[in-house]
C-alpha cells in the first residue's frame, strides 16, 4: 500500500493483508541500505494472526519517494508523520540496527503512542569505523561486501529461513546493491551509516521511554556486539533481553527465533 507522507509517496508492506486500523498495529523499521523485505516472515505471520502490520520503505529507499533521512532524528520525524498519515494513535514499533535507533527516538518523543518497543541488533553509541565510513562513501559496492561478511555468522540458513540452499550472503548483498542502485542521486550506504555514527541521544532517549522494551541481540553479531547494547539496557525502565543465535542480520539467519521472540513479547499478559 502507499501513503502520502510529507507530500511524498511512501510504500508500506502490510503482510499481504488489507490494512485495517481497527486492529492493533506493529510498525517495522528497516536498517541502513535495506527495505521492508527484511521483515517478510515476521510481518506475514503477524498479519495472519490478528495484527495490522506496516513495514515502510524509508524515504529514498526501495519504493518510497522523498529525500533519505540524514539523521536518526529526521528519520524519527518521518515515522511520526507516517503514523499521522495512517491514523495510528498507538502502535508497537520494531526496529533493526539503524531502524532500532529510529524506533528508540520515536518512542522517546511520543511515549503515549508506543505500546511496545523492540530493538533488534541495537547498540549505543552505534559507532561505525572510519575505514568503513570512508569505503562506503568512495567504494560503496566494496563496502557492501565488507558489511555482509560482518553481518552474517553462517554460510547458509537453517530450513526455517527462506528455504534450503538459500545463500544468506548473496541475498543480503543483492538487496543492498538493489537499494543503492534505485537512488543514484544519494549514496544511501554512507548516509545511513553516518546517521548511526552521529547519533548521540540514545541514553537520554531510553530514559524517556515508558513502553516495555525488548532487546533482540545476536550472539554472533559482529556489527553491533551484544555487549554494546548495555548502555541502553541499563537505562530501560522495563526491559527484557533475548539473545538470538545469529549474526547482525538475524531476521534472515534465524527468522523463526526473531518472530517468536516478538510474538511472545507482544502477547497480552
Amino acid at each position: 500500500m502507499e501513503l502520502l507522507v510529507n507530500d511524498h509517496k511512501t510504500y508500506c508492506y502490510s503482510g499481504g493483508k488489507t490494512y485495517d486500523t481497527a486492529k492493533p498495529t506493529v510498525l517495522f523499521i528497516h536498517g541502513a541500505l535495506n527495505d521492508h523485505s527484511v521483515w517478510i516472515l515476521q510481518t506475514r505471520y503477524l498479519a495472519n494472526h490478528g495484527w495490522n502490520v506496516l513495514a515502510p520503505d524509508l524515504p529514498g529507499h526501495g519504493k518510497s519517494a522523498g529525500d533519505p533521512p540524514l539523521t536518526v532524528q529526521a528519520a524519527a520525524d518521518f515515522v511520526l508523520a507516517l503514523m499521522d498519515a495512517a491514523a495510528l494513535n498507538r502502535v508497537a514499533i520494531v526496529g533493526h540496527s539503524f531502524g532500532s535507533l529510529i524506533a528508540l527516538e520515536v518512542a522517546a518523543r511520543a511515549p503515549a503512542r508506543i505500546s511496545h518497543l523492540v530493538l533488534a541488533g541495537t547498540a549505543f553509541p552505534m559507532k561505525v569505523s572510519a575505514a568503513l565510513l570512508a569505503t562506503s562513501l568512495k567504494e560503496p559496492l566494496k563496502a557492501i561486501d565488507m558489511v555482509n561478511v560482518f553481518s552474517h555468522s553462517m554460510l547458509a540458513p537453517p530450513p526455517s529461513s527462506l528455504g534450503p540452499g538459500t545463500w544468506v550472503y548473496g541475498s543480503s548483498r543483492a538487496l543492498m546493491r538493489r537499494v543503492l542502485a534505485r537512488n543514484p542521486k544519494v549514496n544511501l550506504f554512507y548516509t545511513g551509516f553516518k546517521a548511526c555514527d552521529d547519533y548521540r541521544n540514545g541514553a537520554a532517549a531510553m530514559q524517556k521511554v515508558s513502553a516495555p522494551t525488548l532487546f533482540l541481540l545476536g550472539k554472533r553479531d559482529q556489527m553491533t556486539l551484544a555487549k554494546t547494547a548495555q548502555p541502553l539496557i541499563d537505562k530501560a525502565a522495563n526491559g527484557k533481553v533475548v539473545i538470538i543465535d545469529a549474526g547482525h542480520q538475524m531476521m534472515l539467519e534465524a527468522p523463526d527465533c526473531v518472530l517468536f521472540a516478538i510474538r511472545d513479547f507482544l502477547a497480552p499478559d
